[in-house]
């Protein structure tokens, strides 16, 4: 499936590529940072920076972007999105940011034009949310975090 998305590019964005799919199948398209060529970025171990994109988008009625995490990225420099998935409303008009944090044991440099993050594209499903006096009981019921594997831990005993 397509979808058309329209791009204005601010002026720091120019001279980049827009995202692109790094494989036929890729759900994500890469996101490049629009920084300063003249200035290294460096994210210190521990903080955050907001990095520019220089792109703006006109998302149809119905559809959102996300900004994920590339996972290269967190695997070799603990380098991920704070706030993952970012979302991105069909109605938001300005610069797409992406909110990096460094988990890592070491500065972390960001040139113009490096590859930062994905960007997925998807429709958007608002719910009505409707308040009743007792929900349908399930086998689950309240059992909450790691609370998924222990029927069949306990069954393997």
């Amino acid at each position: 499936m397509t979808l058309t998305i329209s791009v204005s590019i601010l002026t720091h964005g120019e001279g980049l590529a827009l995202p692109s799919y790094q494989s036929l199948e890729a759900a994500g398209a890469d996101l490049l940072a629009a920084t300063d060529p003249s200035h290294v970025l460096t994210i210190d171990p521990g903080d955050r920076k907001l990095i520019p994109t220089g792109l703006c988008l006109e998302l149809p009625s119905g559809y959102e972007a996300q900004i994920r995490p590339r996972s290269g990225l967190a695997l070799k420099h603990g380098i991920t999105i704070l706030n993952s998935p970012g979302t991105i409303d069909s109605d938001y008009r300005g610069e797409i940011g992406v909110l990096l944090i460094n988990h890592g044991k070491e500065g972390f440099h960001i040139h113009r034009g490096d590859r930062i993050a994905q960007i997925v594209f998807a429709p958007v499903i608002q719910a009505q949310l409707q308040i009743v006096s007792q929900l349908a009981a399930t086998l689950r019921d309240q059992a909450g975090f790691g609370s998924t594997g222990l029927k069949t831990d306990a069954a393997r005993e």
